[in-house]
């Protein structure tokens, strides 16, 4: 009887035993899972630092160590975690992180059955493909005040995008648009980190706020790689302080004139017009300026009306058309989105339609951009974005942060709705918003997009 009793004991202890060191190894597996998890997002994102690919991997297996580190220490439920050396691989622009661990304790209980210890092990690989990416930023004179604290978050950017793996191009914006590093094409990879670092830093702040431009050659970089070149991931990055008030295209006039260089088509001449900055209410546009200069005014002469422009324009053009007369593919005069005329005369409805049509073909910009595929990431910076400045049309007026965050198809918040019904489809590529409140907040918000953006290359 005792000899069945003490057995009883046994099947008894092991029992509970079984049940208490079976949920801990849940535990402990459950948190190993998290922590190679964590290094391996950690060394992909990291894998962008350094010069050559020797370089990247020591850094990659640096955060990938410190990561895990952190996610599971060391005595976490009496066990004693081993992470083995991470193994970064790279094939053609597209970056392996693979990442196991284990890690051992002593059982509470089991040791009456003669088992002493408990293994568990995990594994994780994470795959950085590359990316095709332009890079817009806005330097308009609204941000002069901040000049070297927007500078430095362009900068910061750039060090969680991969030198020798990523395709960038760099454009900048204002009243004008300039492509400062064009996008390399064909099968060549990479960008110059250093060169762009320092065309950054060189960047002044002056001129007002012409988002079409900015997007349509972000786009235009990116599409003018050859369809077989293209890496499966192409992403915009578009930061902005305001809401646009100007665009570009072949303008007609009353009395046809002629502004070297600008080429004229038709008696029609290239140049930017614009309603002015925050808060203005609705008046006498100004223009010409370059479309392709960051805030430079059209040659003196007839085409240069300063407040005069809209008595001397014949009407607004049609189309988008600002690098190619003949283009028709973004509508000016359209109800869709907001209602544009091509009324010139008077000078409030120039205003109104101008002012409209900034917004407008910024948002059909990043539409056909979104249906070939491409991600659309915004950030913005300051209180400008979330006030009603403008012309309202039948919606209202909407903000320059509500534009941002339709550019990038954002996830519509949870009841009540804040953005129209348009501003997200499902059907195409979802981007994020990145509200910077101070200047100070940049660098943060442009690794939570680097950060997103390596989310979706795995």
């Amino acid at each position: 009887m005792l000899i069945l009793t003490a057995l009883s004991m046994v099947v008894l202890i092991g029992s509970v035993g079984l049940t208490i060191d079976s949920g801990v190894g849940y535990m402990s597996r459950a948190k190993l899972n998290a922590a190679v998890d964590a290094a391996g997002i950690a060394g992909a994102r990291a894998v962008t630092q350094g010069a050559d690919q020797a370089a990247q991997a020591a850094s990659a297996r640096q955060a990938a160590r410190e990561f895990f580190a952190a996610n599971y220490p060391s005595g976490y439920l009496g066990s004693t975690p081993t992470l083995d050396d991470p193994t970064i691989s790279f094939d053609r622009g597209q970056v392996t992180i693979d990442v196991s661990a284990h890690a051992g304790r002593p059982l509470f209980l089991m040791p009456v059955l003669g088992l002493n210890r408990m293994n568990v092990a995990a594994a994780s690989q994470t795959i950085r493909k590359d990316v095709d990416l332009s890079f817009v930023m806005d330097t308009s004179g609204s941000m002069s005040g901040v000049a070297q604290k927007v500078r430095d978050g362009g900068i910061s950017f750039l060090q969680f995008l991969s030198p020798t793996a990523d395709r960038v191009a760099l454009i900048h914006f204002a009243t004008g648009g300039l492509v400062d590093d064009p996008i390399r094409k064909g099968q060549a990879r990479g960008f110059d980190r250093a060169a762009m670092q320092q065309h950054i830093g060189n960047f002044q702040f002056a001129g007002h706020t012409n988002h079409a431009e900015g997007m349509w050659l972000a786009r235009d970089q990116l599409n003018g790689i050859a369809l077989g070149d293209r890496s499966t991931l192409r992403v915009i990055v578009f930061f902005s302080d305001g809401t646009p008030n100007t665009f570009a295209s072949y303008m007609s006039f009353k009395n046809p004139v002629s502004c070297p260089p600008m080429p004229a088509a038709n008696g029609a001449v290239d140049g930017a017009v614009l309603t002015g900055d925050y808060p203005q209410p609705p008046g006498n546009p100004t223009g010409l300026y370059r479309h392709d200069q960051q805030d430079a005014q059209a040659p003196s002469g007839p085409c240069r009306q300063g407040n005069g422009i809209a008595g001397a324009l014949q009407d607004l053009p049609a189309f988008y058309n600002a690098h190619d007369p003949a283009a028709t593919e973004f509508p000016i005069v359209t109800t869709r989105y907001r209602t544009i005329t091509n009324a010139a005369n008077p000078p409030a409805a120039a205003w109104k339609n101008i002012n409209l049509a900034s917004r407008n073909l910024a948002e059909l910009m990043a539409d056909k951009s979104k249906a070939e595929g491409i991600y659309v990431f915004t950030l913005g910076l300051g209180p400008l974005l979330k006030n009603p400045f403008g012309v309202a049309d039948a919606s209202g007026i909407d903000t320059g942060e509500e534009l941002l965050k339709c550019m990038a198809n954002t996830m519509q918040p949870s009841p009540p709705a804040t953005l129209p019904p348009r501003c997200h489809d499902a059907a195409k590529p979802r981007g994020v918003y990145c509200y910077a409140a101070t200047a100070d907040d940049l660098k943060p918000c442009f690794a939570q997009l680097a950060a997103e953006i390596v989310r979706i290359t795995k």
